[in-house]
């Protein structure tokens, strides 16, 4: 990885009529990946850190950047940094779940723009606490859902399903993302938080504060926390909210007292799009990591399979679909044949009348990515506070798909089908 290093001497402190100024909150594994993702974004420059762990994660992203020249200030308590820094323009929120809401807040009314990773927050009063702030500073809110920002889905459905329809009336969509078993996450020896500074900022042990995502109160669960980036490209490729949720979740695999939160998740949700009825299934799983992460829209003329990972993308032309209606778009240079179309599935097998013999014809999608997935989304954020776009995932786009998603794990409790009031999806307006 090679960092752009910024200009040294008297031109690191001559700041231009683009330069941003920001800080990271929150230096874990998150924001040491969003570190990454910024170095190649012109006219951004880091002048501030801020984490609780000062002996480990702090003093990581602090020699990196001492490396790359950008010269910051760190700091353990937030609201020091608010106070001493002068002279920023914007805050990356990377901290854990249960404090995305305070954090994005005062750095809003701090007069801050933020950058806060998904999921917006564990509590749906969280998320309408950030809405509101937003509102009432006029500064960008931008939440972390970056496949909002990749070209391809954008691609997808301005182009896809938008301009050429190719899928027909789209009846069902299937999501998952399935990850393998991983053991908790060890403290490097000596490197030990002091037992006030957990309790101040809400952990009991360095034991949950290394596994926060899977203690209640802290983390929403793999549920939430992945599916904030899939549901929110159901809500936003059929054009709205869910009806109603129904969730079996279980701990199959690990202890209870470890992971308070389910490994196992499989949610139905129902959608009334303008087309019609839709049926959405969508799976977590975190003890087998087959076929990885995807979404697929099922049509009647056709099936979309899209991913941030290329080699997962594709779509199918139903069988009885004449080949000319999608030739159009091959021509428009949308779309390219892939080889071998409509193989018989199986020479020698007696197939029922009733079913088609044929596998749908496969289509590339001709769109590719030159940089990362959470750069384009970084710099949609730094665009909007220039001027120069608008938020790809703004603050009420983030409330709904945090509302969609916190019901999977109160149904799942609840053991029943749950539904969605519309205004649920814009509580954030009531004026309590």
């Amino acid at each position: 990885l090679v960092f752009s290093p910024i200009a040294s001497g008297q031109e690191r402190s001559r700041k231009k009529p683009d330069d941003i100024n920001i800080a990271l909150l929150g230096c874990g594994a998150k924001g040491y990946m969003l570190i990454h993702a910024c170095r190649k974004i012109s006219g951004v420059r880091f002048k501030a850190l801020c984490d609780i762990w000062t002996s480990y994660n702090l003093k990581r992203v602090s020699r990196l950047l001492k490396r790359y020249h950008h010269e910051h200030n760190t700091y353990t308590d937030y609201r020091e940094m608010l106070d001493k820094e002068n002279d920023l323009d914007a805050v990356i929120v990377a901290t854990p779940d249960f404090w995305h809401s305070p954090h994005t807040v005062a750095c809003l009314e701090a007069g801050l723009h933020v950058y806060c990773e998904t999921p917006m927050s564990n509590t749906t009063e969280g998320a309408a606490k950030m809405v509101k702030a937003a509102g009432r500073t006029g500064k960008m809110l931008q939440i972390g859902c970056q496949r909002r920002s990749n070209p391809r889905y954008i691609f997808c459905f301005e182009n896809l399903l938008k301009e050429a329809k190719l899928l027909g009336q789209i009846t069902a969509v299937n999501g998952q993302w399935n990850r393998a078993v991983a053991p908790p996450r060890i403290v490097p020896r000596g490197k030990e938080i002091d037992t006030q500074t957990l309790i101040r900022y809400g952990y009991k042990s360095m034991q949950q504060f290394r596994n926060w995502r899977w203690y209640r109160g802290l983390g929403v669960g793999p549920v939430v926390s992945l599916g904030s980036h899939q549901i929110d490209i159901y809500n936003w490729f059929l054009g709205a909210h869910p009806q109603s949720v129904m969730a079996s979740g279980r701990n199959n695999y690990y202890d209870k007292k470890t992971h308070e939160w389910y490994d196992t998740v499989m949610a139905v949700y129902e959608y009334q799009s303008s087309q019609g009825s839709v049926t959405a299934f969508y799976q977590i799983l975190s003890t087998n990591s087959n076929n990885g992460d995807f979404e697929t829209f099922m049509g009647t003329e056709g099936t979309l399979v899209i991913s941030e990972l290329q080699y997962r993308c594709g779509l199918y032309r139903e069988v009885w679909l004449q080949e000319s209606k999608w030739d159009k778009w091959v021509t428009k240079g949308y779309l390219k044949k892939s080889e071998g179309l409509n193989k018989p599935i199986n020479k020698m097998a007696v197939i029922d009348v009733s079913t088609p013999s044929l596998l749908p014809a496969k289509y590339d999608m001709l769109v590719k990515l030159n940089k990362s997935v959470h750069q384009l989304h970084l710099e949609n954020f730094f665009d909007a506070i220039r001027g120069k776009a608008k938020l790809n995932c703004p603050a009420e786009v983030g409330y709904e798909t945090t509302v969609a998603l916190l019901k999977v794990n109160a149904a799942a409790e609840a053991g029943q089908k749950l539904t969605f009031e519309p205004a649920e999806f814009k509580a954030w307006q009531n004026p309590a």
